[in-house]
């Protein structure tokens, strides 16, 4: 069973898209950052984004790194969502499947393991990603606000990221450990 759960475990767990360990990321040699957008860098009921992600967006770009946004939401949301982001957006992602993610890799015209995915869901975004090969960093959902079958699914993804803490808990305290 911790075989399965582990292709839906983030590598890393962040409280916010803030928080990205942006130094780490550059010396695992991740070149490009595929974002969700709902509930990992907006609330799926907000339009537009809002000026601190324009702007995160926009230190990334003069960073160096090459942003995507990978929503398995619909063309007209997606498309009023990148106006102010200018990145490259695809929509209707069909996440956990990984064809549009893999569009978007070659897109960026980079590998797998020069990619990272950020999202706030295990049984999309964090599948998706590690179905694909790449490096998975998962956010707390940045509101309460979610779509029904999104609902629906927290409860199960709660009981998962459970068992990732304490497995989290229990390798930081092995690695505490003083060998004698």
């Amino acid at each position: 069973m911790l075989s399965i759960l582990n292709t839906i475990f983030p590598d890393i767990y962040i409280p916010s898209v803030y928080e990205l360990p942006l130094n780490e990321l550059k010396k695992k040699g991740i070149k490009g950052l595929v974002f969700d957008i709902d509930n990992t860098i907006a609330p799926y009921d907000v339009a537009e984004p809002d000026e601190n992600i324009v702007e995160l967006f926009q230190m990334l770009k003069k960073q160096g790194f090459r942003i995507c946004i990978l929503s398995n939401n619909n063309k007209k949301r997606v498309k009023i969502f990148n106006q102010k982001l200018k990145v490259l957006a695809i929509h209707k992602a069909g996440k956990p499947g990984i064809k549009k993610l893999r569009k978007a890799i070659s897109a960026m015209k980079l590998t797998e393991i020069e990619t990272a995915m950020i999202g706030d869901q295990v049984f999309t975004d964090m599948w998706c990603g590690h179905n694909a090969g790449l490096y998975c960093i998962m956010t707390a959902p940045i509101c309460n606000r979610d779509q029904f079958v999104t609902k629906i699914k927290r409860g199960l993804e709660k009981q998962v990221m459970k068992i990732y803490f304490k497995q989290l808990k229990k390798q930081q305290q092995n690695s505490n450990v003083t060998k004698i």
